[in-house]
């Protein structure tokens, strides 16, 4: 990759710039949250999706566009604690 100027983009300098950029080691849990994250800010900042969604919910723009706001915060629910297999076991046992 480059920047409009010709010249290369650390990894490093584009991870800084967008934070939900992944890597190798990033845990399936992480890459979910900003997948959703991403998608409720889409929706939130296009109007059309969001009266789209309001009429489908039988809701205001103002009230739905809050409720993927407060989404935002938590979209998958609380993390994992532990190792990758533990937490694939909780995830299984329950």
């Amino acid at each position: 990759m480059s920047n409009p100027g010709g010249a290369p983009i650390h990894k490093d300098q584009l991870k800084a710039k967008y934070i939900g950029t992944g890597d190798a080691d990033m845990s399936k849990y992480e890459w979910v949250t900003n997948m959703h994250r991403d998608t409720y800010a889409s929706h939130v900042g296009h109007y059309d999706q969001m009266s789209y969604y309001a009429v489908a919910m039988n809701e205001s723009v103002g009230r739905t566009k809050r409720d993927f706001l407060e989404k935002m915060l938590m979209p998958c629910g609380r993390p994992v604690v532990g190792g990758k297999e533990e937490g694939y076991e909780k995830l299984l046992n329950s």
